[in-house]
């Protein structure tokens, strides 16, 4: 018999937000890893419970994400500024901050999120004015996301409400800004995990193959097809979840890779960042 590890009520509603299963299952998934959210989270998979665990960065629950392309479109920079509450992601106080600590980026191209926050802003560091803003408005506030790329041509989406952005790099600069839009628009609204399947991570990929056998032995499967079905649900993954093999949002008999080998041929993506709160 397992042992297992006591939940609380507060995980297992968390679970259920990330997951959509049932708060009984969350419960048993939750004290069978011992506390563990991916585990629990593969737990549910492997029983077939309804699973739709969101990639997503969840670090701030609430906030104002910004992105900004420089003038000769070969660079892009993000921040995400997040703190407590809707109400205060929403005033203009926050909102104008967030997008002087993105302009000092571009201005001085810092390495990392805390060599942007040693940057000076009016006078005194990011950091400091940190500080000064949860002063001001009485709420945690953190410079919760950085991210900058480069490429021959870079184009940034900003979702309505900022509360999600993303940025693209292509391989060439006369490509449209048009279709880095559409690619862009793609990143954001179907979340890939790298550009291609060899960029997976490899631990991402031993994770899926151990899904996927383990539902295929309870389906009953002989042994020896295991590992060909296995192959073939790892295939699947990649198609929905690598940017160049993902179905086109615009026009989904085409990939990705086909609708930009068709903009100009041999154009690919060399790049992406995707952030988004919530």
């Amino acid at each position: 018999m397992s042992t297992t590890a006591p939940v609380s009520a507060a995980d297992v509603n968390k679970l259920r937000q990330m997951t959509g299963a049932g708060m009984m299952d969350c419960k048993k998934a939750l004290a069978e890893a011992g506390g563990d959210f991916e585990q629990a989270v593969d737990y549910l998979r492997k029983k077939g419970q309804k699973v739709a665990a969101n990639r997503a960065d969840r670090e701030a629950k609430e906030g104002y994400i910004i992105a900004k392309g420089n003038a000769d479109h070969t660079a892009g920079y993000l921040i995400s500024l997040s703190c407590e509450t809707d109400f205060v992601a929403k005033n203009q106080d926050f909102v104008n901050f967030a997008e002087s600590i993105l302009n000092t980026a571009m201005e001085q191209n810092p390495a990392d999120v805390e060599a942007l926050k040693a940057l000076t802003l009016d006078g005194v560091t990011i950091n400091d004015k940190l500080f000064d803003m949860i002063g001001k408005i009485g709420e945690k506030i953190e410079l919760s996301a950085y991210e900058k790329i480069s490429a021959p041509k870079v184009i940034v989406y900003n979702h309505p409400g900022n509360r999600l952005a993303a940025m693209v790099g292509l391989s060439s600069a006369s490509a449209s800004a048009d279709a880095g839009k559409d690619v862009a628009m793609q990143i954001a609204a179907m979340n890939p995990v790298a550009i291609d399947k060899d960029d997976v991570d490899a631990s991402v990929v031993e994770r899926e193959l151990e899904i996927a056998k383990d539902m295929i032995r309870q389906e009953g499967k002989p042994e020896e097809m295991v590992e060909k079905i296995a192959a073939g649900k790892l295939n699947k993954f990649y198609q929905e979840n690598t940017l160049l093999n993902q179905a086109f949002i615009k026009e989904d008999k085409k990939s990705v890779k086909q609708y930009l080998d068709g903009v100009e041929k041999g154009l690919t993506v060399t790049v992406f960042r995707r952030v988004q709160i919530g």
